[in-house]
């Protein structure tokens, strides 16, 4: 990845690769000690951790952007994306406009750092995680 990219477009590849499961291409935007950040305060090193976290929540989830801020600070380029989610519930239910937030913090064109907030648990697609809220 070229440090001169979009941090907007960036994200927006890697978002994609990631719902596609393309996981070994979406790790190519990662910085080697990457931290992503789950509700309920769940800390992953690797897209792998973060997906097998996942398994069991629900069976599919697609994110659909409303929004892009980006911003640039003396070393570091940060990016929120606003949307709600759509996919399928562990059962196989249906679910949709669920509201979400993700935060990235982006050094020399790559993710140091994503943090994810959303309704998931509050809008009953998931169990809230080891008694806190998603």
């Amino acid at each position: 990845m070229n440090q001169q990219d979009d941090p907007v477009e960036t994200i927006s590849r890697f978002l994609r690769l990631v719902e596609a499961r393309r996981l070994e291409e979406a790790s190519e935007f990662l910085a080697r000690d990457v931290q992503i950040t789950f509700p309920g305060g769940r800390q992953f090193g690797s897209l792998e951790e973060q997906v097998a976290s996942g398994a069991g929540r629900f069976r599919r989830v697609r994110k659909v952007f409303e929004r892009f801020d980006a911003l640039e600070t003396d070393d570091a380029s940060v990016v929120y994306v606003y949307g709600t989610l759509e996919g399928l519930d562990a059962s196989g239910v249906a679910f949709s406009g669920v509201r979400f937030i993700d935060r990235f913090e982006l050094q020399g064109g790559a993710i140091v750092d994503q943090r994810v907030w959303n309704d998931m648990a509050e809008m009953g697609v998931v169990e809230p995680h080891a008694g806190q809220h998603e």
